[in-house]
């Protein structure tokens, strides 16, 4: 089987389509308020009666349980609210200071290949990372984008400390795609200890803060739109408001 690494991440639409909708949600989103609105939308660009969304959200602290989920991994039930998500993945937290971007694309008019897929969205965290000249790198045996900490002490076996700054989990229905991708720019990492990160125990989670870089949500917005469309293709100008009322 190809590495992700070597798979070719070009997910561009097909001539003639419409550039895919970029929505940056003010304020925090609940999360069964964003999976409602993810649900019919993916429905409605499956049925032609929408376009293509990017939506960009913050959310209050939580947990989402993926459809691997553990409930071992579950370290703190009562600490925040737990919500099954229904993508892909193991346990994650969502919460202020951390950007999730809901991606609901056509996989029928770019590339019917969820391994592409996914690798296409890890070629997007790491094209916005550089933008702050941080080197995110992907593992074949870990999905999501990684960081290398020479700051950290050396792993046992000798190899260097890497923490996590970009989870990935998606779903698709009918090659229509939803959920996304989260990046840490500055949210409460103590709060990732409730859970055992997407069933990682032996690395841990960074964010661009933590990093040393304090990044601007807003400015994380601009990397993300402009390496988004490196691999996906145009976008419209953003909008920003709430996506009931963009959409």
């Amino acid at each position: 089987m190809t590495e992700r690494s070597q798979i070719a991440t070009s997910f561009l639409p097909l001539p003639g389509s419409a550039p895919v909708e970029w929505v940056i949600e003010p304020g925090l989103t609940s999360y069964p308020d964003a999976l409602a609105f993810m649900e019919a939308r993916a429905e409605a660009i499956r049925s032609g009666a929408a376009n293509e969304m990017v939506w960009l959200v913050e959310h209050p602290p939580l947990y989402t349980a993926g459809t691997s989920a553990r409930i071992e991994d579950l370290i703190e039930p009562d600490r925040f609210p737990v919500f099954p998500a229904g993508r892909g993945g193991e346990y994650t937290y969502h919460g202020p200071g951390q950007r999730v971007a809901y991606v609901m694309l056509d996989l029928k008019r770019r590339r019917e290949d969820v391994r592409a897929f996914v690798a296409a969205l890890e070629q997007w965290i790491i094209g916005t990372l550089a933008a702050f000249n941080v080197r995110g790198e992907r593992r074949e045996d870990r999905v999501g984008v990684w960081v290398v900490r020479p700051d950290r002490p050396a792993l046992p076996d000798g190899s260097p400390a890497e923490d996590k700054i970009a989870a990935i989990g998606i779903r698709l229905r009918r090659w229509v795609s939803f959920h996304g991708i989260a990046i840490n720019v500055e949210p409460e990492l103590g709060h990732f200890s409730g859970i055992v990160p997407c069933g990682v125990s032996d690395h841990g989670v960074t964010s661009l803060v933590d990093l040393g870089l304090p990044v601007a949500m807003a400015d994380l917005d601009v990397a993300l739109k402009s390496a988004f469309e490196d691999v996906f293709g145009p976008a419209a100008a953003p909008v920003a408001e709430p996506a009931r009322k963009a959409g």
